[in-house]
């Protein structure tokens, strides 16, 4: 039975169990304007206001609704790849910040697909780059670097007469082939003295020394690289998050890996996940100037939220975001993050999270805001694979949800 979409008038807003529409948007992470409409559908009971200029709702109501909101009908998803365990993050049962200072990524991305923490290195294809470099060449200046990925894919994949082929050697080697070039294909950030770069990449490089000239002008010690091929590691997976869920779908369905990448990139693309670290890298931005109090203040002020804290699966503190600030540099910017961080730790008792390491990372390396997103784009990229690997070997098309409907039925007055 549909519920009522508004109740009798209540005379005490400031009850504790009373939420308002902006309240109730915030805790579904919706607009306003959506709220209203699961008050028209009957979907949420609200309840007017004494003067008759606002709606209330009763928070066990949300809280029920929140909950079925949550409901799934996909299938349980086994899998060995990834396992977050006691405010800890594992790689086939190997601790993945052990990994981020110990090892490549390419032997975590072997790792990652094969079971074997092996380094074996990625090499684009000449040609493959080449054609992928031409078709993002007609591109807007201001194109992001993870738009410019998504076109590299596609072009990748339409050169491909072979990428239906979904056995594990072929996987295997189309990621190695497919990652370099994502990579080798992304036009040198402005100001780079590119002859110099391109006799090194002449030979085999490590893909975080592939990637960083297409992020910054600034040279890299090796401590930087030793610091962005960590960042790799740490993004490279990270169980089913929503992309991963959707490059599941994909592979599912028998969709090639070029697909699979395509698909993980589409649900990357959004401000509460890939592009996260954007709007942490402006906050962190901002507290350079401003100093961390002011930011913060402004900050909650304007929408009550500080970009780039707290994580449903860390509640003591993000591990990939505390092996990346130790291996900051000293410097302004690991200064004011750690003044920011320790603010809002002091506030909140919430601790940063791996976005917010990220837009440390890129802004002390000078590079741009979107070079966050970047990186965990190339980096999960291991991980969708390696999923993709898992999925393929399992029964095809099993990811079939049934909805709940919950529009207007035929013959409704």
């Amino acid at each position: 039975m549909r519920a009522p979409s508004h109740m009798p008038p209540i005379q005490n807003p400031q009850e504790p169990h009373l939420l308002t529409t902006n309240e109730v948007a915030e805790r579904l992470g919706v607009k306003p304007a959506t709220v209203y409409a699961y008050v028209s559908r009957g979907m949420l009971a609200s309840r007017r206001n004494a003067d008759g200029k606002g709606s209330l709702f009763a928070k066990p109501d949300v809280d029920a609704f929140v909950a079925s909101r949550k409901r799934t009908t996909t299938p349980g998803i086994a899998t060995g790849i990834t396992l977050i365990r006691d405010n800890r993050l594992y790689y086939r049962g190997q601790d993945a910040a052990g990994l981020a200072r110990s090892t490549t990524f390419e032997a975590v991305a072997t790792l990652l697909w094969t079971g074997a923490a092996e380094h074996a290195d990625l090499t684009p294809d000449p040609e493959l780059r080449s054609l992928a470099a031409a078709t993002i060449r007609p591109l807007p200046a201001g194109a992001r670097i993870t738009d410019r990925l998504r076109v590299i894919v596609a072009a990748a994949a339409a050169a491909d007469p072979l990428r239906f082929d979904t056995s594990p050697a072929a996987v295997v080697g189309t990621a190695r082939t497919l990652l370099a070039t994502m990579v080798a294909a992304l036009p040198y950030a402005r100001g780079v003295t590119t002859s110099a770069v391109l006799r090194r990449e002449q030979t085999a490089v490590p893909l975080a020394e592939l990637l960083w000239p297409r992020l910054t002008v600034r040279a890299a010690t090796a401590g930087a690289h030793n610091l962005l091929n960590a960042a790799l590691i740490l993004l490279a997976d990270h169980d089913i998050a929503a992309s991963t869920l959707a490059a599941r779908v994909a592979a599912s369905t028998r969709a090639h890996p070029y697909a699979v990448v395509g698909a993980g990139l589409a649900a990357l693309d959004g401000p509460l996940h890939g592009a996260a670290s954007g709007l942490a890298y402006a906050l962190l931005r901002d507290a350079m100037v401003a100093g961390p109090v002011a930011t913060i203040a402004a900050r909650l002020r304007a929408d009550g939220l500080i970009p780039g804290f707290g994580h449903p699966l860390y509640p003591g503190g993000d591990p990939r975001a505390a092996t990346l600030m130790e291996m900051l540099e000293d410097g302004p910017v690991r200064d004011t993050a750690t003044r920011v961080a320790d603010a809002v730790r002091e506030r909140s008792g919430t601790h940063p999270n791996v976005d917010f390491a990220l837009a440390a990372l890129t802004l002390q390396n000078e590079m741009p805001a979107d070079a966050g997103e970047a990186i965990f784009a190339v980096a999960r990229t291991a991980g969708w694979l390696a999923h993709a690997l898992e999925e393929y070997a399992d029964r095809p098309s099993r990811f079939r949800p049934v909805g709940q409907y919950s529009g207007r039925y035929p013959g409704a007055s």
